[in-house]
């Protein structure tokens, strides 16, 4: 497939207007712009520059690229950490840049890819925290003093799905890497949130509980009907488990479509500068990307 950018664009089912079909969209985002820290608009180099898509409720919504290319700012907008320059996005139909942080925290959870530990809480209790956006206004105490039995409740359903509820009373300084990883996900699933953004979130684990974080977060769409919308490098891992994949380009949206669409050795040729082989998974059928086995060394640059 020869990949001109026309042809690339032909790849974006542009979305109607925002509030358009809003029960079946998770997400409307239209014209979207953003920037870091720079003294005028003319003078801003855009991170994320004229994005417009959906995310359909209920689907799970990989986001890849390179590095650079916007994909954790992306995240933190759709979770209202940052906000926009320009454009407008719609969280089920309503504006997002209207909404209160806390009534964005009652429907969206977001899992960064690093969530320093800085006090020596029990699984327990840091997953209890999920519950207090339900809780706005309420004093915080160390016991916590706000959670209710249906609180508890939920935080132990919370860490039943996330296979932790043995490790309830062990702190989290003493976890290992993916076990802090489940309990991360555990606590924003007690936020009972119908949106799950997360980044990278099998970066540094072992295959072993890559596997287990994949497994968990398909089960909680296929029984929940969570939407789901996650960042990775792993090209593999999105097109094993998610339903689309919208790829970025120096903070473009390059294409988005399933994982057939994307990838495609012309897009990653295109998006990350060289050539890999494409295959089929075995078992699912997917795309599956696999390096070459002869690596050029043309000007030295491979030679240690």
């Amino acid at each position: 497939m020869s990949l001109s950018p026309e042809h690339a664009h032909s790849l974006n089912a542009q979305p109607p207007g925002l509030g358009t079909d809003a029960a079946h969209k998770a997400y409307q985002v239209v014209g979207l712009r953003f920037h870091y820290h720079s003294k005028s608009r003319e003078d801003a180099t855009w991170v994320l520059d004229g994005l417009t898509f959906d995310v359909d409720a209920g689907e799970i919504l990989g986001i890849v690229g390179p590095n650079g290319s916007g994909k954790t700012s992306l995240l933190k907008l759709l979770a209202k950490v940052l906000r926009p320059h320009a454009g407008d996005m719609a969280l089920f139909g309503r504006d997002l840049g209207t909404m209160s942080q806390v009534e964005v925290a009652r429907t969206v959870a977001f899992v960064p890819q690093e969530s320093p530990q800085v006090f020596s809480f029990t699984v327990m209790e840091t997953v209890l925290m999920g519950r207090y956006p339900h809780h706005h206004g309420a004093g915080w105490s160390a016991g916590f003093g706000w959670e209710s039995a249906e609180d508890v409740s939920i935080a132990e359903q919370a860490m039943q799905s996330t296979d932790l509820t043995h490790l309830a009373g062990r702190s989290v300084m003493d976890l290992s890497g993916g076990e802090r990883q489940r309990c991360m996900i555990a606590r924003a699933l007690a936020q009972a949130p119908q949106v799950l953004l997360l980044d990278e979130p099998t970066a540094f684990l072992d295959i072993q509980h890559q596997i287990e974080i994949c497994a968990i977060v398909r089960r909680l769409k296929e029984e929940r009907g969570l939407t789901v919308v996650l960042v990775s490098h792993d090209l593999n891992l999105a097109s094993q488990y998610c339903d689309r994949i919208l790829m970025l380009k120096a903070g473009a949206l390059f294409c988005l479509g399933p994982p057939h669409d994307v990838i495609d050795a012309d897009v990653l040729r295109a998006v990350y500068g060289c050539d890999v082989l494409i295959d089929r998974h075995p078992e699912s059928g997917v795309p599956r990307v696999t390096m070459p086995s002869y690596i050029s060394t043309k000007n030295g640059r491979g030679h240690l």
